[in-house]
């Protein structure tokens, strides 16, 4: 079931998405091709002696074809004082400051000084966190209103579609955005679903209101590409009569679109390698599928894997071998206490829950201490949503799994269980240089709670993306809403 939050309406959050618009990138640079004519010959020319192709022919000459256009919110230097500060990789400061300068943490410690001219926040004694990163969300593919229209995170009609991103099904629109913002997310990873193979690739975004995905876009953050093992691949097109219908069809379709990625990568390398020596040559025809294939194996794109099972995540593990690529990491990964060694040298991240688990024969060995059991055998270890309403209780989610993790003696620490939701998404993404921590020349992105994150009771009082207020859970200024929402007939609610 699906539960609709309804945010009251936002002056600032309409202003921001004017301010947010998007700017559209120049088109790129033509050059004619070589028009130096072909010496006469018995028969017709079959190569050119072209060195520049057409554009949208060449893939390596626009790699990046919808770039971000995000800027960051509005932002003065800003100072919280008297705060308790729980941050991963660190320990908790029970009495602290933090300082936001040019949308950056400026400093951070137990004796930081506002600077001249800051604007300054009393916390008292409230805790201040890293900003929550889901590493696993469907929210603007799969949009509230869940209705067939807006159903756009699976396309389900071949077993690889590695051709299609996830960012052209993304509506900005979503209600669910702003929902999570009031639940202390402030960069969230948008999927394909499983259905396929190969699902996509996947999009990093900036939680902040915009009329576009591309002003929403993380700059500079890695592209994924969504794989799925196990039961849904098998399911989806074992029911429509054709190949895979088992997992040892999954297995072969992997290693079949891997052969061609191989020859393509192949193909396009004889080309340059051809051109570069002045020769005659014939540039491949670009595929789309094959694109992002190979730029996995260049190591350009990172793979996002949802596999369940531990035996099929050792299968996987195999095939990255096979082939030459790395896995980033397994998504709900309900038995990755079962390989935790193997996943920690591997260093491959786990993307899970703390207790969803039994729905389908897949996830029936999952526990409520696989997260914990990740931590201590030094795997990465990471909770995520899947979901328009977990989305907004990923703190809650965090303690549940540090609970479980300390019955059964484990002794998971605040700042560890902190990190599943900050510092360990972000390692997942190829984020984590960026964000996830509260370290000097990070971007401020920073959740400021009304009481222990790790209680039912804790709500974000104010969310800060890149040093900029985004969410103020006491002033409607500050509490955006989508253009969809405008008008609804009911309105007011925040979670």
């Amino acid at each position: 079931m699906r539960r609709f939050v309804l945010l009251v309406v936002s002056a600032t959050a309409i202003a921001c998405a004017a301010g947010c618009a998007t700017q559209m990138p120049a088109p790129p640079k033509t050059q004619a091709v070589n028009p130096k004519p072909v010496a006469a010959g018995p028969g017709p020319e079959k190569t050119t002696e072209a060195k520049v192709l057409p554009p949208g022919l060449d893939p390596s000459v626009n790699p990046d074809p919808y770039p971000s256009t995000y800027r960051p919110l509005p932002s003065a230097t800003t100072a919280i004082v008297n705060a308790r500060i729980l941050s991963p990789g660190a320990p908790e400061i029970r009495q602290g400051g933090l300082v936001m300068n040019g949308g950056k943490i400026a400093a951070v410690g137990a004796d930081v000084k506002p600077p001249p001219g800051a604007t300054i926040i009393d916390a008292h004694g409230r805790v201040l966190t890293p900003g929550i990163i889901d590493p696993h969300s469907h929210l603007g593919v799969y949009p509230s209103p869940g209705v067939e229209a807006m159903s756009d995170g699976n396309e389900a009609t071949d077993p690889n579609t590695a051709q299609v991103w996830s960012e052209h099904s993304v509506w900005p629109q979503d209600p669910g955005f702003a929902h999570a913002l009031a639940g202390g997310v402030t960069t969230l990873e948008i999927l394909p679903g499983s259905a396929n193979l190969f699902g996509g690739r996947s999009v990093v975004l900036k939680n902040v209101a915009a009329t576009t995905v591309q002003a929403m876009k993380f700059p500079g953050a890695p592209y994924d590409l969504k794989m799925a093992c196990g039961e849904n691949p098998k399911r989806v097109y074992g029911g429509k009569g054709r190949a895979p219908s088992t997992n040892m069809g999954n297995v072969a379709g992997y290693r079949a679109a891997w052969i061609a990625a191989r020859d393509y990568q192949r193909k396009w390398d004889d080309y340059r390698a051809k051109v570069a020596k002045g020769e005659k040559a014939d540039a491949p025809l670009r595929n789309l599928q094959l694109d992002t294939l190979s730029g996995v194996l260049r190591g350009e794109i990172r793979i996002q894997n949802h596999c369940y099972r531990a035996d099929e995540m050792a299968q996987m593990i195999d095939i990255s071998h096979e082939f030459g690529f790395h896995i980033a990491a397994f998504h709900h990964a309900s038995e990755s206490y079962k390989i935790a060694d193997l996943l920690r040298r591997e260093g491959i991240c786990s993307v899970t829950w703390a207790e969803w688990w039994g729905f389908k024969m897949e996830s029936f060995d999952g526990i409520e201490e696989n997260v914990a059991m990740l931590q201590r055998a030094g795997a990465c270890a990471t909770l995520s949503s899947d979901d328009e309403n977990l989305v907004q209780h990923l703190n809650v989610e965090a303690a549940l799994a540090m609970a479980a993790g300390n019955r059964a003696g484990l002794n998971i620490t605040r700042p560890e269980a902190i990190g599943w939701i900050t510092l360990n998404p972000a390692k997942a993404l190829g984020i984590d240089a960026k964000t996830g921590s509260l370290e000097v020349g990070k971007m401020a992105d920073v959740v400021l709670w009304s009481a222990d994150p790790f209680s039912v009771y804790a709500i974000p009082d104010q969310v800060y993306i890149d040093g900029g207020l985004a969410w103020d859970a006491h002033d409607p200024a500050y509490q955006p809403k989508s253009d969809f929402m405008l008008g609804q007939p009911a309105v007011g609610g925040q979670r």
